[in-house]
């Protein structure tokens, strides 16, 4: 199934309630599983993977067969890591965790040593290196672990979580320093710090630092404490790419979102405003956006703090015409696809060229802008599908693959731009 998306007017209009954060839905749903205290979570978003790590908690908490157990996380990949550690901490259980093929070919070796360090059982059931694992669940003294800086943010966050579990805590240090995707860290702490969770060191800048959590049990501030979950700022990045590339925005507003997020991606109102002519107001429960920022002739950024905005802002660049360099990407290689190929095949259908200088780091070039020669692949990455439906306010209409993909992080993404006036033909 494909879909034809275009906009009679190109004009952005209208007010979009946004999905709730997938990223912080994960971290409350193993904060929740992980204290004695009970808690309602508000706002939990409808994401594929929340949806998947729901289920799935709650099979193992009703869970008292003796059998090995299979989860599926599909293609979750923030599931997966952080039901590695989860389940490695939780005494009895005995399971195969798995997921999609794709998932099979992420790496994971790294997460595994570290609770192998500390104590875990786990197998891998295929390919070393890779999902499936087979789990053997009980508590943990802790202790120390070394890893590597530059390695996923969902990692760290997986061992975090579970630290004030382990029976003397967890001292966490770092060969080198931390430099990817830095503010989900930083997010996983404030939210362990709102469930009372204690830091006795937060350093991660350089050779040797450490981050230090004490044995310590969750718990919530009052009795009737509901945890509410703020709008998704990556989800927000589509919207002002659509911002971006709109020929005029008429009083066009997304509810859902705060000034202070805990969310990285925030930072995409920054990136718009200085380079792409998209201002943001923030008004009560959510944002304006408006055009009136310069727009840049020239683009660099180092997206290593919030890498998974990275292909919404190459699609915004590409169609501008402004030439680019992105460095800080060494980590989307290994996402749902190699997104930094999935770029170069994808973008070169409207004429732009990106040039893959290594892992880390790309160029952007549009010799000249045309209409889109063949349907857009996704890759079975949600990613690739909402950052190219923007064209549809530079193209007469925009052809994509597989749009069904949106339902990993942004179910209603398709039904939101129907209702801002998109036309969209299902082909």
């Amino acid at each position: 199934m494909s879909y034809r998306i275009s906009h009679p007017t190109k004009v952005l209009k209208g007010c979009i309630e946004l999905t709730a954060s997938k990223s912080e839905s994960n971290r409350a749903l193993i904060i929740q599983a992980l204290c004695e205290e009970k808690f309602e979570i508000k706002n939990l978003a409808t994401a594929e993977d929340t949806r998947v790590l729901k289920e799935i908690l709650a099979k193992v908490k009703a869970n008292t067969s003796i059998e090995i157990e299979t989860y599926d996380v599909g293609a979750a990949g923030t599931t997966m890591r952080f039901l590695t550690a989860f389940l490695a901490t939780r005494k009895g259980v005995n399971c195969i965790l798995t997921g999609s093929e794709r998932m099979k070919n992420r790496p994971i070796k790294i997460l595994v040593d570290a609770l192998r360090d500390l104590g875990a059982d786990i197998e891998y059931a295929e390919k070393e290196g890779y999902p499936p694992l087979r789990i053997k669940g009980k508590e943990l003294d802790g202790g120390e672990v070394l890893i590597d800086g530059n390695v996923s943010s969902q990692y760290i966050t997986a061992l975090l979580l579970v630290a004030p579990t382990l029976r003397n805590g967890l001292t966490l240090k770092f060969n080198d320093a931390v430099t990817t995707s830095v503010p989900y860290i930083n997010m996983t702490r404030k939210m362990m710090e709102e469930f009372g969770i204690t830091f006795l060191n937060w350093f991660y800048k350089s050779v040797g630092d450490s981050i230090i959590i004490k044995r310590e049990d969750y718990h919530i501030k009052t009795k009737d404490y509901i945890y509410e979950v703020e709008g998704d700022w990556s989800s927000a990045s589509y919207w002002y790419a659509f911002a971006a590339l709109a020929k005029k925005i008429d009083n066009f507003s997304i509810k859902g979102l705060k000034q202070n997020s805990l969310q990285g991606d925030d930072i995409v109102n920054g990136i718009c405003s200085h380079n792409f002519g998209v201002e943001t107001k923030y008004i009560d429960g959510g944002i304006l956006l408006t055009k009136g920022g310069q727009k840049e002739s020239v683009f660099t950024y180092n997206f290593y703090a919030s890498p998974d905005i990275a292909q919404t802002v190459a699609v915004v660049v590409g169609a501008l015409g402004i030439p680019s360099t992105f460095t800080g990407l060494h980590t989307l290689r290994i996402k749902e696809t190699d997104r930094t190929l999935a770029l170069k095949n994808e973008l070169a259908k409207i004429g732009v060229e990106v040039e893959i200088v290594n892992d880390d780091k790309i160029k952007i070039n549009t010799k000249q802008l045309v209409q889109q020669s063949s349907p857009i692949a996704t890759y079975e990455d949600h990613r690739m599908a909402m950052a190219f439906a923007p064209l549809a306010m530079i193209q007469d209409s925009i052809t994509i693959d597989h749009p069904e993909v949106v339902k990993k992080s942004y179910p209603d993404f398709w039904k939101d731009l129907k209702k801002v006036g998109f036309e969209i033909e299902e082909i």
